[in-house]
């Protein structure tokens, strides 16, 4: 994913620039993980601040991550996805619980950032159902002809289309919704578009005051991206997707597993997923 500068429009990936936060060492931080510098700690500390349990609005997104691929490759039969801005690669990975439910389910992840790649180019190099490819999620139409793209799914066939916690770091100069409907045409009937994104109730109350001042730690002091956007806004992404049930929400409340346990924290509302469905002509009529 590019980021956004006033001189060029945007910036390189941060790749091994250690004095540059980069969006996937900071997930990883936020997650405890070990492929990370100071500067990404940095970021994740300055977002503590206003967010003390941001940790756990970053496990509760991989839940919903998890809990959307069981239902695409069980309940819904989709055995190949397309998992852009994956990030480094971490405990429970789209294609751990894929093939969990289908040995055989392919996943090709896509990021820009070079570090991104390697590591996970390195860590799946045993598992032949399983790519990294680099490319970028701004530019859609040379990511959908990328070789290694078309030489392992076929975008004749539904896929699954994953853009988990991404979409927010996508200027508005760049048309997010715009991108999102290039993929969502290129996309062959019967394909699955799962999306969570950075969430601004935008109602004047104490959740819209979190989400501004985290929006300001994001862009101006650490990453240089990372906008809240209101429902209204996200749910443009799907285009004209059906949106499965139960629609655009809170990620607890997409399917969980259970009851919660404990009353949800502000930090855990600034969320949103949603799950839309292409489909066919049949279907369509």
């Amino acid at each position: 994913m590019p980021e956004v500068t006033p001189q060029t429009g945007v910036r390189a990936p941060v790749g091994v620039d250690t004095t540059r936060a980069s969006i996937a060492r900071v997930y990883d931080a936020t997650l405890g993980g070990k492929d990370n510098y100071p500067i990404d700690r940095e970021v994740r500390d300055r977002v503590a601040e206003v967010a003390p349990r941001q940790s756990d609005v970053a496990r509760m997104n991989r839940r919903w991550l998890h809990r959307v691929v069981r239902y695409l490759a069980g309940t819904a039969g989709i055995d190949q996805f397309l998992d852009i801005g994956a990030g480094l690669p971490t405990v429970g990975n789209t294609h751990e619980i894929a093939q969990q439910q289908n040995p055989e389910a392919t996943v090709v992840y896509v990021d820009n950032d070079p570090v991104c790649n390697a590591h996970g180019r390195v860590l799946l190099e045993q598992n032949e159902f399983t790519h990294f490819v680099p490319a970028d999620l701004t530019e859609p139409d040379t990511l959908l002809r990328h070789s290694e793209v078309t030489a392992h799914l076929d975008l004749e066939r539904p896929l699954a289309l994953i853009l988990c916690g991404i979409l927010h770091h996508v200027d508005d100069a760049l048309d997010p919704a715009g991108i999102m409907r290039h993929y969502i045409a290129a996309l062959p009937p019967g394909s699955y578009v799962g999306i969570t994104h950075f969430y601004d109730p935008a109602d004047g109350g104490a959740a819209h005051d979190m989400a501004l001042e985290l929006q300001r730690r994001f862009t101006e002091m650490g990453l240089g991206s990372g906008w809240y956007r209101t429902a209204e806004q996200i749910a443009t992404y799907f285009g004209d997707l059906e949106i499965v049930e139960p629609g655009l929400v809170e990620l607890d409340d997409w399917w969980p597993p259970g009851p919660a346990l404990r009353p949800r924290l502000t930090e855990e509302r600034l969320l949103l997923g949603g799950l839309g469905y292409k489909p066919g002509p049949e279907r369509a009529r």
